[in-house]
C-alpha cells in the first residue's frame, strides 16, 4: 500500500499524518488524524483513488470559483453572442460572484447550491423575488463554471447536477388577426411598414434594425437576413442572427411599393428603418410610439390584446400557417435551427390546420372514388 503514516505529538495530544505520492510523482501529506485508524483508511481512499485514476489534488480544490470563472469569460462566454455576452455576464457579477465567487470548489456542496435557489427564489428587504427563468440562468452561469474545473480533474462532480430547477414558465402568444394588424398598423402613422413587415415576416426586431438598403432585392422580392442588431450597454453591436444562419425571406407584394420609397436617397449601406447610420431603436416599452399605437388600437377594440413588437413575429406564424403554409416554410420564414423547433413553438397553430388536414383528405377520397 502506498504511502506511510507518522505519530507526532500536539498540545492537544498525539495526532497522525499520511505521506504519500501523488499520480504526477509530487510528494505530499495530510495531518491531524486523531487515530491511527482514521489514518490508515485515509490511506486507503488514497491508493484505491490513485490505482483507479480517480485521484483529486486537495490542493486544487481550494481554488475558487472565481479563478475557474476568469477561463469561463475568455472562452465560452466570449463565443456567445452580445446580448446573451452580456446577460450571462450580469448575472455573474450581480447574482453569482458575490455568492460563490470566492469559494473553493471543492468545498461546495449541492445542498447549499439548492438552499442558494430557495433563497434567489424568495423575496428579501433589499429585492424582490427573482423570475424562474432568472434563477435558472444563474444556476447555468455556475455550473458552466464548475463544469471547467470538474474537466480539468479538480473536482469529481459539479454540485449543480441533479439541483431541483423553478420550471420555466412561457409567455402566453399573442396572435392578431389580418384586420387588427390593419388597425394597428393604421395607429402608427410613418410607421405603418414597419408594422406590417414584421406581422407578415416574422423578423425579429434585431433583424429589422439590422436591415440595409443591400440586402434587398426588389425585382425577387426577397430579403437577405445576415445581420441582427443589439444594444449593448448603450452601443449598437452587428451580429449573426439567432442560430447563426443567414436566410432569404420573401417580401409580400404589398409591402414592395412602401419599401421601394423608404430606400430612395440612401446609400446601399445606409439602414432601412432609421437615419441610416444607425439601427432602428426599440421603442420604449411604457410610452413609446408601438405602445401608443396599441392602446389607440384597444380603445377602438376592446378585444385588441396587450402585445410587444415580438408578438407580431408570432402574428406573421399564425397568418402563414393559417394561409396553408407547411412547417418548413415557416421554419425558413422565422429563422428558426429546425422543424422540429417550430412544431414546439406554435404546437397548437398545426393541431388546429391537422382538422382541416383531414377534412381535405376525405373530400379529395370522396371525388377519386365517387
Amino acid at each position: 500500500m502506498a504511502g506511510s503514516i507518522e505519530a507526532y505529538d500536539t498540545a492537544k495530544g498525539r495526532r497522525y499524518r499520511v505521506r504519500y505520492t501523488t499520480p504526477s510523482g509530487k510528494r505530499t501529506d495530510k495531518r491531524g488524524f486523531k487515530t491511527k485508524r482514521e489514518a490508515e483508511i485515509f490511506r486507503a481512499e488514497v491508493t484505491v483513488a490513485v490505482a483507479s485514476n480517480a485521484y483529486l489534488d486537495p490542493t486544487l480544490g481550494k481554488k475558487t470559483v472565481g479563478m475557474f470563472a476568469e477561463q469561463w469569460k475568455t472562452g465560452r462566454l466570449a463565443r456567445l453572442k452580445p446580448s446573451s455576452r452580456n446577460t450571462m455576464e450580469t448575472s455573474w457579477r450581480v447574482h453569482v460572484e458575490p455568492q460563490w465567487g470566492a469559494r473553493g470548489v471543492a468545498s461546495i456542496r449541492a445542498s447549499e447550491v439548492e438552499d442558494w435557489v430557495s433563497a434567489l427564489l424568495s423575496p428579501t428587504t433589499e429585492r424582490k423575488a427573482l423570475s424562474a427563468q432568472t434563477v435558472r440562468r444563474c444556476v447555468f452561469v455556475l455550473s458552466s463554471v464548475l463544469a471547467i474545473a470538474e474537466r480539468d480533474g479538480v473536482i469529481r462532480s459539479s454540485p449543480t447536477k441533479g439541483v431541483q430547477l423553478p420550471a420555466k414558465r412561457s409567455k402566453p402568444k399573442r396572435f392578431l388577426t389580418h384586420q387588427q394588424v390593419e388597425r394597428l398598423s393604421a395607429e402608427a402613422p410613418g410607421r405603418e411598414t414597419i408594422m406590417l413587415l414584421l406581422a407578415y415576416t416574422g423578423l425579429r426586431w434585431g433583424e429589422v434594425s439590422a436591415l440595409r438598403v443591400r440586402h434587398l432585392e426588389m425585382l425577387r422580392r426577397r430579403m437577405l437576413i445576415e445581420d441582427n442588431a443589439v444594444l449593448v450597454k448603450g452601443v449598437y453591436e452587428i451580429g449573426t442572427p439567432k442560430h447563426g444562419s443567414a436566410r432569404e425571406v420573401p417580401i409580400p407584394a404589398f409591402l414592395v411599393a412602401p419599401i421601394a420609397r423608404l430606400c430612395e436617397d440612401k446609400t446601399r449601406d445606409a439602414f432601412l428603418f432609421s437615419d441610416g447610420v444607425t439601427p432602428m431603436t426599440y421603442p420604449h416599452r411604457t410610452s413609446g410610439w408601438f405602445v401608443k399605437a396599441v392602446t389607440a388600437a384597444q380603445s377602438a377594440d376592446r378585444t385588441f390584446p396587450t402585445i410587444t413588437p415580438h408578438d407580431l413575429r408570432h402574428t406573421a406564424a399564425s397568418l402563414a400557417i393559417s394561409a396553408g403554409a407547411n412547417v418548413k416554410a415557416v421554419q425558413r420564414m422565422l429563422g428558426h435551427a429546425s422543424a422540429a423547433m417550430t412544431l414546439d413553438v406554435y404546437a397548437e397553430l398545426f393541431d388546429d390546420d391537422l382538422e382541416s388536414v383531414a377534412t381535405k383528405m376525405a373530400d379529395a377520397r370522396a371525388a377519386a372514388v365517387s
